[in-house]
């Protein structure tokens, strides 16, 4: 079975899907710990360089529902986590590939293709705890002190080398290879003992978390026996060898514990249906045929997602009454399910009937403000129907209470152009520049902010922006340096 590491065995951390040869090599080099001691602090600052580096170049899905969805199952595992010393982020990555992934600064990728590969929620969790076990345990940041010690490169090389890979596979794993001069054996090793300790840490936080405790062994077994003769397996298990010898003790591990039969979970069935069709290379066709022989041969875990996946099959086929028709009955039994809500108001929109829409999600909208998906939703109807005046009130709160989210700081430049209002639109350029890194480009965007700016406080306030930015630029810097 998938018993060997390749050469390079720092990537058990890392595989994160690598993005196309041509994307953009000037991002951070990272480098500011010195050699032999990866603090905390230290930890935090490769995470925040990475998130710039995430959202520049990797494949981001910016679904508001699926990113709802991936980060109240994250958060619910970190909860019962042991020596959680950072905030933790789950990024959602449009890649078929079964894989997921841990790095510096708590932060935690999930591809696509493993909602597509797990049953249930229970698998997804396992993998999650696994991930979130290898952060707790500071396995990458140990594996870089270990490797200090016996390399001239420092932490900060090999760290910039891994992140490098993201963006730039080629200079990447040449950077990677001249950083690491420990032998193969040695790195297996040190690998194999840290992939058993994030079994055995993520079993027991699996089953605080209200999971099944075997549910991790049972989806590596699984995964083992599906590409057990295949000459190409997943990524994830070239990076995570699954030996029957750590399958057993997966399975031992669990046995301390209470074997729990763990419900249903819809909110992972229409997750995985919404995958399915939206971010799978799926024909409107096919998707529609899929769901409507699960539906016919009753081979589904839930009726209702089966049912939700034939209205986003229609509605991708530009089939709207058909989508609407089946969404309102969806509706009907869960008036207030977020997914639902979700679809109608897509459809509604597509058979031009955004005024009653924008009644019921106004509705909603004054009883829960920080409910991005109402709120986004919220902001499309408004656009759909004009009111360019509320949309950007609206926005404006938005992004207030959620500066970071690059979705948001779209829709602000797209309703403050429609509005004329040149100064807003160049900020919130700006500001999404700034969350890609790309700080000089933000603070030129700003700058022409200034120049449009008539407001004396405004513009003390983009005259601070850039000082920011300046200063963010500088720190991106030392970290090359």
């Amino acid at each position: 079975m998938f018993n060997t590491l390749p050469r390079l065995s720092i990537i058990f951390l890392l595989f994160f899907t690598l993005p196309n040869a041509n994307a953009s090599t000037s991002l951070p080099d990272i480098g500011i710990a010195g050699a032999g001691e990866l603090t905390i602090a230290k930890e935090k600052q490769y995470g925040w360089a990475f998130n710039l580096m995430a959202n520049q170049s990797l494949p981001i899905i910016r679904d508001p529902i699926l990113n709802l969805y991936i980060r109240t199952i994250g958060q619910q595992i970190v909860r019962h986590a042991d020596s959680v010393r950072m905030p933790f982020h789950f990024l959602l990555i449009q890649d078929n590939e079964i894989n997921a992934a841990a790095f510096l600064g708590g932060n935690i990728k999930v591809n696509t293709g493993l909602f597509l590969y797990a049953n249930d929620e229970s698998e997804l969790a396992a993998v999650l705890s696994h991930e979130v076990a290898h952060i707790t345990q500071r396995h990458l940041a140990r594996f870089l002190e270990k490797q200090s010690f016996n390399n001239p490169a420092t932490i900060a090389a090999m760290a910039g080398s891994i992140l490098l890979a993201l963006v730039a596979p080629a200079a990447g794993m040449a950077a990677l290879t001249s950083t690491m001069a420990l032998s193969a054996q040695s790195n297996i090793n040190y690998t194999r003992q840290n992939e058993y300790e994030a079994d055995r840490i993520g079993i027991r936080t699996l089953y605080k978390a209200g999971f099944d405790p075997y549910d991790m062994a049972n989806f590596f077994e699984k995964l083992a026996e599906k590409y057990q003769y295949s000459s190409s397996p997943p990524q994830m298990l070239s990076t995570h060898p699954l030996t029957a010898t750590r399958i057993a003790e997966a399975r031992l591990r669990a046995s301390q514990f209470k074997k729990r039969k763990v419900p249903m979970h819809l909110a992972f069935q229409l997750s995985k249906a919404r995958i399915t069709v939206r971010f799978n290379s799926i024909t409107s066709t096919a998707a529609i045929n899929l769901y409507t022989s699960i539906l016919k041969r009753k081979n589904y875990a839930s009726r209702q997602a089966a049912e939700y996946g034939l209205a986003l099959a229609y509605f991708k086929d530009r089939k709207f009454q058909k989508a609407n028709k089946i969404i309102l009955t969806l509706l009907k039994k869960s008036p207030r399910n977020i997914f639902y809500i979700d679809l109608f108001s897509d459809t509604s929109l597509a058979l031009g009937k955004q005024k009653n829409l924008i009644k019921l999600l106004t509705m909603f909208y004054d009883q829960d403000r920080k409910n991005k998906v109402i709120t986004l939703n919220l902001i499309a109807a408004l656009k759909s129907d004009k009111q360019y005046k509320q949309e950007e009130k609206i926005i404006a709160r938005f992004i207030r209470d959620y500066p970071d989210n690059m979705l948001g700081r779209i829709l602000a430049i797209e309703v403050y152009r429609k509005l004329n209002n040149r100064a807003k639109e160049h900020e919130n350029k700006a500001e999404l520049l700034a969350l890609k890194g790309l700080f000089k480009n933000a603070a030129q965007e700003m700058s022409t902010a200034l120049i449009y700016s008539n407001k004396k406080l405004n513009k003390a306030r983009y005259g601070a922006k850039i000082e920011v930015y300046r200063q963010d630029d500088m720190r991106l810097e030392a970290l090359q340096k």
